[in-house]
């Protein structure tokens, strides 16, 4: 520890443009020194491909300004998209461990080679380590076995138990950690969020009239919105069944994202009778999602399986309210039944037809939530969750000192 702050290694696989906010954060808090160790540039530097969208993709916000970063030398090795990796065996990585003169060290997710050298190294050195989680299920995507999840949190129990302290994205995901075995004690909720104050100043800059225009959609219409990969596990199929039963001919459904399941909705939309009631804007880009909020009266969420899901917060945050399934980790902390949204079973299309069906009737009562929405964000706040790091960091150390 210098000059009473603690200082802190992050090591990420990549700049994530959701972080940004944080590090900023982090860089300027009383008791962090922080810096930010990358494996690649991925997505900070030039349009990469994005398997899950299906297109080139290349955020238009800085993701590399505001708090101090260095990028692993991976020479040697060379990743997807061409970037350059570290690799599991990096003499550079470990040194930089060894030789930062750091209190505790910050593996961001567990899922990538460098992350494991660097959980071992700080092992090796006696260097405490905290984690995160968003993750509130032992089921995901690819592991859905009663075997494969047993094996699952028999390795990632260990993980988390070994770690000096645990921030964990909502309390589902506190809950989740508990079960694999870690100390209440060494659980710390630091929020999964979103630079709030970004999408509220560019949220109060649209015209949403005029963003309904474009659309070719009436003012007075309810715009029911998609904004996620269009891809299988995020069940996008779901609300269009939904809407459709739903049945309420002055109103739209815009789908926002790219991926492969774009061709075969548009032709379900038209089996449907309800194309001229569908929107497909493709993928948008941060800056221009404001605007897509705003012109929004409800957002759909039907993933099956979704740790968060920060496009909640995003719309919130822009005064749109939500509907999720109860795959969606966001329904824990930011869904208030009937007052900021309302969560329903996945793959139940009957039940969200139904919601749809009363929501979309009622525009008073969707503009209520959606006030009661922004409202909730306002303790949600990446402030409280660099707050909570720094807790978390703080108890790593303390644990790991000599009595």
């Amino acid at each position: 520890m210098k000059d009473g702050k603690y200082r802190v290694l992050l090591l990420c696989e990549h700049p994530v443009q959701y972080n940004t906010i944080l590090w900023s954060l982090q860089a300027r808090h009383p008791k962090l020194d922080i810096l930010v160790a990358y494996c690649s540039l991925r997505g900070a530097e030039g349009a990469v491909h994005h398997p899950d969208f299906g297109v080139d993709i290349k955020w238009d916000v800085p993701l590399l300004e505001g708090y101090p970063w260095a990028l692993v030398d991976g020479s040697a090795k060379s990743g997807k998209n061409g970037s350059a990796r570290p690799g599991f065996f990096s003499k550079p990585l470990w040194r930089l461990i060894r030789d930062g003169r750091f209190d505790a060290i910050y593996v961001g997710g567990y899922y990538f080679p460098e992350a494991w050298f660097t959980l071992l190294a700080a092992k090796r050195l006696g260097i405490p380590y905290v984690l995160s989680t968003d993750v509130h299920s032992l089921e995901s995507r690819r592991v859905r076995s009663a075997f494969s999840r047993a094996i699952k949190k028999a390795i990632v129990g260990r993980i988390f138990k070994m770690a000096g302290a645990v921030n964990t994205g909502s309390t589902g995901a506190t809950a989740y950690v508990r079960s694999l075995g870690v100390p209440a004690n060494r659980i710390i909720l630091a929020r999964n969020v979103v630079d709030n104050g970004w999408w509220a100043a560019r949220a109060a800059e649209v015209d949403r009239a005029a963003v309904r225009g474009d659309w070719n959609i009436a003012a007075d219409a309810s715009v029911v919105l998609y904004c996620a990969k269009l891809q299988a596990w995020k069940r996008p199929a779901d609300l269009l069944e939904a809407f459709a039963h739903a049945n309420d001919e002055h109103s739209y459904l815009v789908y926002v994202g790219a991926g492969p399941l774009h061709k075969e909705l548009e032709i379900r939309a038209s089996s449907l009778g309800i194309s001229n009631r569908v929107r497909f804007l493709g993928f948008v880009n941060q800056s221009g999602l404001p605007a897509v909020y705003v012109a929004s009266d409800l957002l759909v969420l039907p993933s099956e399986y979704e740790p968060f899901g920060l496009v909640v917060n995003e719309a919130m945050v822009c005064g749109c309210p939500a509907v999720v399934s109860d795959r969606v980790g966001a329904k824990y902390d930011l869904i208030r039944e009937g007052e900021t949204g309302y969560v329903f079973p996945c793959g139940d299309t009957a039940a969200l037809a139904n919601l749809l069906s009363k929501l979309l009737a009622d525009r008073p009562r969707l503009a209520r939530m959606g006030a009661a929405a922004k409202e909730r964000m306002e303790s949600w706040t990446p402030e409280m969750n660099v707050d909570s790091f720094a807790d978390a960091v703080e108890l790593a150390v303390r644990r790991s000192s000599p009595e």
